[in-house]
């Protein structure tokens, strides 16, 4: 015969135990906000709001205004210090009479300002760089955070699965009380034997057992949950059934995005390839102390300035300049196996999906025609029992029974709306309002 306890299945209680274990060694964050009733809309925000992670949304941001501003400095002029001291093996030397002997050690000390005029759109390159890797960055983060409301997903339905199961003990705790109100009749009547009193007693001792250990069960979910979203979820707080989505038929996941801003940065690294080739212009002034200053003729520490316009066209990056963009060809082709291999894994994934859905649609139909059954069979089972036509037993079995088949379908429908949200997940469509 069947156990008459009310209990969950074997895989669910390994899990429930393991979260248990879990959760006894968590610190739940004191002074935390308790909450009285949650939808998994508002967990996701919370859990989004409360996952340390999310900080760095911040420091990405702040991290591109700073090179971005770096980047606009190499407007500004740029001022230099130098000196330089040597010594010569021969210096210049005049015959005739009158003119100085020049000594072999030389002296100059100078500050040069420089001004750029035109650097062939190397700032602007990389202020735009420093736009496209904060997207990356930004992107990669998002990629990382979407992985929270699976998370969510599996704590929240627990829960509910487990909010069910209690209400279906309560049901069964009802019927059991019932039986043995009428049972009690009997004995007074001298129709029925004490001991079937004790049987139902004694059942309804096993599905209060069974209630303890779902109350716990929901516990270790929601004080799970409560450490993901930063918020306390006591005996009290009501989880609110989700909506049936509408399910998606496009893929939008957060991943697509990360791998169009990657090729971005390609581009980008090809426009600097073509920064290279440009020259750049500026203007400049030199002064400072010498010896011999601009006066070749004095042999004197003097004072001197100069100024001018300065070109430079480095040509040598025409060596490499082939390579590096075959070298960017290839990153792009990469990105592109990169991310049509995560198409296709998701693409296999959503066929898993929609073979799960169509097996808990058609399971949960059968469980409506076997509850209306069993709910049929206990109903003639308890008047059976109060014209002691039928054993406390075997009342007890028809209960169990239709109690079991309450379960399956409890079981199933929320398996029916969790796959339903893991399959919105899995294709982008889960979002925050």
């Amino acid at each position: 015969m069947r156990n008459l306890g009310f209990v969950p299945a074997p895989h669910l209680i390994r899990r429930w135990i393991f979260l248990s274990v879990i959760i006894s060694l968590s610190v739940i964050t004191t002074g935390a906000q308790t909450v009285s009733g949650l939808t998994i809309e508002e967990a996701y925000r919370l859990a989004r709001k409360n996952y340390p992670l999310i900080r760095q949304q911040d420091l990405i941001a702040k991290t591109k205004q700073y090179t971005v501003d770096n980047a606009a400095k190499g407007y500004l002029p740029a001022l230099s210090v130098s000196g330089l001291v040597t010594y010569q093996s021969a210096v210049t030397q005049y015959p005739a009479p009158g003119f100085p002997t020049f000594k072999k050690d030389q002296y100059k000390f100078y500050a040069e300002l420089d001004q750029l005029i035109y650097d062939g759109g190397q700032i602007k390159n990389q202020k735009e760089a420093a736009g496209v890797n904060d997207v990356i960055q930004q992107q990669s983060l998002e990629v990382e955070l979407y992985t929270l409301y699976d998370r969510v997903d599996q704590l929240f339905f627990g829960a509910l699965l487990e909010d069910d199961q209690i209400h279906l003990n309560d049901l069964l705790k009802k019927d059991l009380q019932n039986g043995i109100d009428r049972a009690k009749a009997q004995v007074a009547n001298g129709t029925a034997y004490r001991s079937s009193v004790d049987v139902l007693v004694a059942q309804l001792l096993q599905a209060d057992q069974s209630r303890i250990e779902l109350l716990a069960n929901r516990k270790a979910f929601t004080d799970m949950l409560g450490l993901f979203i930063g918020r306390v979820l006591d005996d009290n707080t009501v989880l609110e059934q989700p909506p049936v989505p509408q399910l998606a038929t496009n893929v939008s996941r957060p991943e697509l995005l990360y791998y169009d801003y990657q090729k971005r940065a390609y581009d980008l690294q090809d426009d600097e390839l073509k920064v290279q080739l440009r020259p750049k212009l500026g203007f400049f002034v030199q002064g400072g102390l010498a010896r011999p200053g601009l006066n070749f003729l004095s042999d004197n520490f003097s004072w001197y300035y100069y100024g001018g316009v300065r070109l430079i066209w480095n040509l040598g990056s025409l060596y490499t300049l082939k390579n590096n963009r075959n070298l960017s060809d290839i990153g792009r082709q990469n990105l592109e196996v990169e991310k049509q291999t995560f198409l296709l894994n998701t693409q296999i994934t959503q066929k898993q999906k929609s073979s799960e859905l169509q097996k808990y649609i058609e399971l949960v139909k059968n469980d409506d025609e076997i509850v209306s059954l069993r709910d049929a069979v206990k109903k003639a089972s308890t008047a059976q029992l109060e014209n002691g036509v039928l054993s406390a037993r075997d009342y007890i079995t028809e209960v169990n029974a239709e109690a079991q088949a309450r379960q399956s379908r409890s079981l199933h429908e929320v398996q029916l709306l969790q796959v339903r949200y893991s399959y919105q997940a899995l294709m982008g469509a889960t979002s925050i309002k």
